[in-house]
């Protein structure tokens, strides 16, 4: 009779204790936390590192106020397979703010597994803001970090002009998900 109650005993703090993980917390830094982390799977070694990976920057700037440009990074993967699963988490840096951006409202993550020499891009959308405005941020950088990899980012100085900002004090800018060559 004592096996029984010690077993639910067990199960009950097995089921508390798994209860008490994930969450998702973006914390300070906007990464996607727990998603990225579980998503990059790691204890594989497949999660692709910065390191091992060429990156290219491709503008197509918006040229005034109000319109839209693009920033397509372009990775080249110059190791071993590694595999991507999450988005990028990406920061804009204007002086002593930073302010994560979103994943495109319609993007999914899908995994996606470079081999050596694969390449991957995605892009940042934006929507210029006027000089001066207090409606809009006045971007020096930006950086982004890989899912799985939240403590290793790469910097992109920022030449694009200043970013519109929402009404709630976000950004109007979005990111994609990472494509595959060709696509």
């Amino acid at each position: 009779m004592r096996t029984l109650p010690r077993t639910l005993t067990a199960a009950l703090a097995a089921t508390l204790l798994l209860t008490g993980c994930g969450g998702g917390d973006t914390g300070a830094t906007g990464a996607t936390g727990d998603d990225d982390t579980k998503n990059a799977d790691p204890a594989n070694g497949s999660a692709c590192a910065l390191a091992d990976l060429g990156v290219e920057v491709g503008a197509g700037a918006a040229p005034a106020a109000g319109d839209t440009g693009t920033v397509t990074v372009t990775l080249t993967n110059q190791g071993a397979d590694c595999t991507l699963k999450g988005f990028p988490a990406v920061q804009l840096h204007a002086g002593d703010s930073t302010t994560s951006v979103s994943p495109e409202e319609s993007a999914q993550s899908r995994p996606l597994t470079l081999g050596e020499g694969g390449t991957t891009s995605f892009t940042l959308t934006y929507v210029r803001g006027e000089a001066g405005s207090a409606q809009s941020l006045a971007v020096r950088k930006a950086s982004f970090t890989l899912p799985g990899a939240t403590a290793d980012a790469h910097e992109l100085t920022w030449s694009y002009g200043e970013v519109a900002r929402t009404d709630d004090g976000g950004v109007e800018a979005s990111v994609s998900g990472f494509e595959s060559a060709g696509d």
